[in-house]
C-alpha cells in the first residue's frame, strides 16, 4: 500500500438550505475541494450518507452527484455506516488510491434533514439502532444516549452540571466558525436551565441536526504538487472497529470498545500515541460521547473524562483540543457529512489555515466518527509533513 495524502479541502455550511438540492450541496463541496486541489478530474467518488432513501427518496447517489458534476466514466458508489458515513467514504477513498485501483479519488459526505417533519427525522435516525430490540420499543437515540449518560452518572457519580464544559467549549468555537450552524454563546447557567429532551441529556447536551456536505480530495503522497502552504497533509492511518449495534448486547455499556479498538489500531499504523495528537475532533453527538470517546482513546481515565472538560483541557490551547470548530454540537451534524467535516476541519489546524480558531503548531491531528451508538467507529489520523 502506498502513502496517501489529502490535496484538496471543500465545505457548506451547515444550515437550512431550502434553496439547494442533495446533489447541489454535494456538487458545491466537491467544486470546492477540487478547486482547492487544482485538480478538474479525478479516478473515483466516494460519497458518504445516511438518509437519502428514507428523507429524499433518493439513492445511487454516487450517480447523481457524479452526473451533476460532469464527472463520468469514473468509479463512484454511495457508502453507508450510519452516522460515521462519511468518514466510511473517506476510508474507501484512502483505501482505492493507496491500493493502486485509483490515482485520486474524492470522500464527500452530504445530508439534508431540516425538510422532513422532525418526528421523520428521529424516525429515520433511529434506523442506525437495533430495529428489532431498540427501535421497536421506542428508542429514540435521544433516549438510548440519555440511558448511557444516566448510568455514567450513577457508577461514576457525576453531577449532569459537570458535563456543561462540553458544550460551552463547542459553542465558544463554533460562534467563530462562519460555517457552524450554532453561533451561541452559552455558560454553566444557561446549560443548566435548557429544556430537558430525555432526562438526563437537555437540549445543550445534543447536537442539532442541518444540511450540509464537505469533501477531500486523496491523492498519492508522491503526487506532483501535494504541497499546500509548504505542508503535506499526509494520512498516516485508517482504522475501523466494530461492537455490537444494540447497547444492551454490549460486555460494557459505559466503554466504547470499537473506539478504543479503533483508536489503537490507528496509533500503531501512525507509531504515534494519545500524547503525540495536538488536535481531536471526536464525534461529540451528545456529551456523553465526549467523555466516552476521551476514555476509550486514552485521553483520560475511565470515568474520568469530564475532568478533562473541568481542567480546561480541551480548548484550543489545552492539552488536547477537541471540537475546535465546534463539533457536532456547534458546526452541526448532517449526519452522512459529519465524517468529512472532521477531516476537513483536522486538514485545517495541520494546514495552519484556521484562524482565529487555530491550535498552535498542531502537527497530528486526529478525527473520530461514531456510528450508531458506538457499534461502528472509524478513526483516522493525519500529520503535516514540512
Amino acid at each position: 500500500m502506498r502513502e496517501v495524502a489529502v490535496i484538496g479541502i471543500g465545505q457548506t455550511p451547515v444550515d437550512e438550505h431550502w434553496g439547494l438540492s442533495l446533489k447541489e450541496l454535494a456538487g458545491q463541496a466537491v467544486l470546492e475541494a477540487l478547486e482547492d486541489s487544482g485538480r478538474q478530474q479525478i479516478d473515483a467518488l466516494f460519497v458518504g450518507n445516511m438518509l437519502s432513501s428514507i428523507l429524499d427518496h433518493q439513492d445511487n447517489l454516487g450517480g447523481l452527484i457524479s452526473d451533476w458534476l460532469s464527472l463520468l466514466d469514473i468509479e463512484t458508489m454511495k457508502c453507508e455506516a450510519a452516522c460515521a458515513s462519511g468518514a466510511a467514504a473517506v476510508r474507501a477513498a484512502i483505501l482505492a488510491v493507496a491500493s493502486g485501483a485509483a490515482e485520486s479519488a474524492v470522500a464527500v459526505g452530504v445530508e439534508k434533514m431540516t425538510e422532513s417533519l422532525p418526528v421523520e427525522t428521529t424516525s429515520a435516525l433511529a434506523t442506525a439502532a437495533d430495529a428489532e430490540y431498540e427501535a421497536a420499543m421506542g428508542l429514540s437515540f435521544v433516549a438510548i444516549n440519555a440511558l448511557i449518560m444516566q448510568r455514567y452518572l450513577h457508577t461514576y457519580s457525576w453531577e449532569h452540571t459537570d458535563f456543561a464544559p462540553f458544550s460551552i467549549n463547542a459553542h465558544a468555537n463554533g460562534i467563530k466558525n462562519p460555517n457552524a450552524r450554532l453561533h451561541e454563546r452559552i455558560d454553566a447557567e444557561i446549560y443548566r436551565k435548557a429544556r430537558m429532551v430525555a432526562d438526563p441529556i437537555n437540549l445543550l447536551d445534543a447536537s442539532p441536526i442541518g444540511d450540509g456536505a464537505a469533501a477531500v480530495v486523496i491523492v498519492p503522497a508522491d503526487s506532483f504538487k501535494v504541497r499546500q502552504n509548504n505542508k503535506i497533509i499526509m494520512v498516516s492511518a485508517s482504522a475501523v472497529a466494530t461492537d455490537s449495534i444494540a447497547v444492551h448486547s454490549r460486555k460494557d455499556p459505559l466503554w466504547l470498545s470499537a473506539a478504543e479498538k479503533s483508536a489503537k489500531s490507528a496509533y500503531a499504523q501512525a507509531r504515534v500515541s494519545p500524547t503525540d495528537i495536538d488536535v481531536f475532533e471526536l464525534h461529540d453527538a451528545f456529551s456523553i460521547m465526549s467523555a466516552l470517546s476521551l476514555e476509550a482513546c486514552g485521553f483520560a481515565e475511565r470515568g474520568k473524562g469530564p475532568r478533562l472538560a473541568q481542567e480546561g483541557e480541551i480548548g484550543i490551547t489545552g492539552r488536547i483540543p477537541i471540537t475546535t470548530f465546534g463539533g457536532l454540537k456547534a458546526r452541526g451534524h448532517p449526519v452522512g457529512g459529519t465524517g468529512v467535516y472532521q477531516i476537513v476541519e483536522v486538514v485545517q489546524q495541520l494546514r495552519g489555515t484556521a484562524g482565529v480558531l487555530q491550535v498552535p503548531d498542531a502537527k497530528i491531528g486526529m478525527a473520530q466518527n461514531i456510528g450508531g451508538s458506538g457499534a461502528t467507529i472509524f478513526t483516522h489520523i493525519l500529520k503535516a509533513i514540512i
